[in-house]
């Protein structure tokens, strides 16, 4: 909605011809009547750099897009030239069926920019490649590098071209897909194990006596030999059939390595739960990874976690993202049940989801894991928490305090919780302490006040003149209101206004 309010917008003041400047996505939004006939080809170039998602498929605004476009480059008929193709993009996601073999091969590229193809267009790109009148030839002579650069392509591929391809090249591929599953991103995750499964049922049909596929596929139950192919290629319903929970949980870190969806996950979740049915062990806890993600708040109070090596396993991020939530959950059982935070697991946790802890836990942190948490941003935290963690960090730190430049490298991240009293001991320790004007404008506002201008300009040393840029920001204006303007002006030698005048 705020695109094409700003398209209008945009359109209404005559600020259309210059679309260059423009956001691809924006120009989606632009009204045929804003294309100028002379420069309408370099427009569609640009424009289908765009989200075309941002368009509802089948809407009017994006079937007259294409529409537009089309006109635009010549195109009569349903072949499109590799010139033409060039401009189009992802545009041509929305062609119809036939136009996809009756074009230049060439749209096989454009044709990858498509987050999905509906099932007429997947036909009539596989009559298009088993023709073998494209860059990658015929089907029969794929091997790993061929469908590697299909891409996205090689999610529809149907049976029929699949069949052509040997067997040693689906092989190939099917191993190389598992191997890289690790370092994927969430969307590719969830597809991979339909690529998987599609390429184990050509192997199916081309070898039907080939024992481990008839296996998995007969719903016989799974053994530890075979389970990394069943879950590849069994569907979350057959493998809820045949997977034993018992052999889930032998061979739990071999599963996690591969590459399933969601709803194959919360299969193998519910076969953990009904392994331990009264309550999962803490040393199995350590091994549950990505689907210990699955879990609720309310499962989760129930676990237990007792050690920091638990707790840190839980949280090692390969396991994928904790819902905040679910992470307070996971601290609170371990501090009720004993556990104390050290400084390794306080890195782990981080600042933001610390600064969500009660009080009163942020009280059971021992002032010595402070001195090994490293630099925590708590800026998020509650005024009342700053200066908790900073008393710790500050008792951390103490036999520091001869040395203000060591002392102050390591305190710096909890000064937003530090009293006036020490600021002024840090201004005062006859070194360059050099703050940054960052953590400057992250002290505590009211302590900050008490400062006086001759404090200010010890904290910040060789960084003065950047309280200059900062003047209009409400700490320092409420700051320099209450300091003399004579001192401001001779002890700073910033420039900075506002200040108390002294009575004539």
């Amino acid at each position: 909605a705020q695109l094409s309010c700003l398209a209008r917008l945009l359109a209404a003041k005559n600020l259309t011809a210059d679309f260059s400047s423009f956001p691809p996505d924006l120009l989606l939004f632009f009204h045929p009547s804003e294309v100028r006939a002379e420069t309408c080809r370099e427009f569609y170039a640009r424009a289908s750099r765009g989200n075309l998602d941002l368009l509802p498929r089948g809407s009017s605004r994006r079937t007259r897009l294409l529409r537009e476009a089309l006109s635009c480059l010549g195109v009569r008929g349903r072949r499109l030239e590799p010139q033409q193709l060039g401009s189009l993009g992802a545009l041509v996601c929305d062609l119809e069926p036939g136009s996809i073999p009756a074009s230049d091969p060439a749209i096989l590229e454009n044709l990858k920019l498509c987050p999905a193809l509906t099932g007429a267009q997947r036909d009539a790109l596989n009559a298009l490649l088993l023709t073998g009148a494209t860059a990658y030839g015929d089907p029969s002579s794929w091997d790993l590098q061929t469908l590697q650069d299909l891409g996205p392509l090689a999610l529809a591929l149907n049976q029929t071209t699949l069949r052509l391809v040997t067997e040693a090249a689906r092989e190939d591929f099917r191993r190389s897909i598992a191997a890289t599953s690790s370092s994927q991103g969430h969307s590719q995750r969830e597809k991979s194990p339909i690529l998987l499964r599609t390429f184990a049922a050509a192997s199916a049909a081309s070898h039907p006596r080939l024992k481990r596929s008839e296996d998995c596929w007969l719903c016989d139950p799974i053994t530890a030999d075979s389970i990394a192919d069943c879950v590849l290629f069994l569907s979350p319903e057959q493998l809820d059939l045949c997977l034993s929970s018992d052999v889930l949980v032998e061979n739990l870190e071999t599963v996690l390595e591969l590459p399933f969806t969601t709803d194959t996950s919360r299969i193998l979740k519910k076969k953990v739960d009904e392994f331990f049915p009264s309550g999962i062990p803490e040393e199995q806890l350590k091994r549950l990874g990505l689907l210990s993600r699955l879990y609720t708040e309310q499962e989760i109070s129930q676990w237990a976690v007792t050690s920091s090596d638990t707790l840190s396993a839980l949280l090692d991020p390969s396991g994928g993202e904790w819902r905040d939530s679910q992470v307070q959950q996971l601290l609170s059982r371990f501090l009720a049940l004993g556990g104390s935070l050290t400084g390794p697991l306080l890195r782990e946790i981080g600042g933001e989801r610390l600064c969500k802890l009660g009080e009163e836990q942020i009280q059971q942190i021992p002032a010595e894991a402070m001195g090994t948490a490293g630099q925590l941003n708590i800026s998020l935290c509650s005024q009342t928490k700053k200066e908790q963690l900073y008393r710790k960090a500050r008792e951390a730190f103490a036999s520091l305090a001869s040395t203000p430049g060591l002392y102050y490298c390591h305190i710096w991240p909890f000064l937003g919780g530090a009293p006036a009293e020490d600021l002024k001991d840090l201004a005062n320790a006859g070194v360059a302490i050099n703050m940054d004007l960052n953590t400057f404008l992250a002290l505590n506002p009211q302590e900050l006040q008490k400062l006086s201008v001759t404090d200010v300009k010890n904290l910040l040393g060789e960084n003065l003149p950047e309280l200059k840029k900062a003047e209009h920001e409400p700490l320092v204006v409420s700051w320099v209101q209450r300091q003399p303007q004579r001192e401001l002006d001779c002890v700073l030698g910033i420039g900075l206004q506002g200040g108390l005048r002294e009575p004539t």
